[in-house]
């Protein structure tokens, strides 16, 4: 599989949590497909009900 490099800029409070986002997202990115992380983040933005499910079984 091909690596791409991609610049991007991460709201954060902190460097540090910035750089927590990215080490999240990366493997997001690695475990999860295109359209995976599509609908995932389709969720997030469009079902705040189910977002907060998730973050309840997550303890976040």
């Amino acid at each position: 599989m091909n690596k791409h490099n991609y610049s991007i800029s991460i709201p954060a409070k902190t460097e540090a949590e910035a750089a927590d986002k990215i080490k999240a997202l990366s493997v997001l990115a690695t475990k999860l497909t295109a359209k995976e992380l599509t609908k995932l983040a389709h969720t997030v933005q469009h079902d705040p009900v189910k977002t907060a499910m998730a973050k309840a079984y997550l303890g976040v």
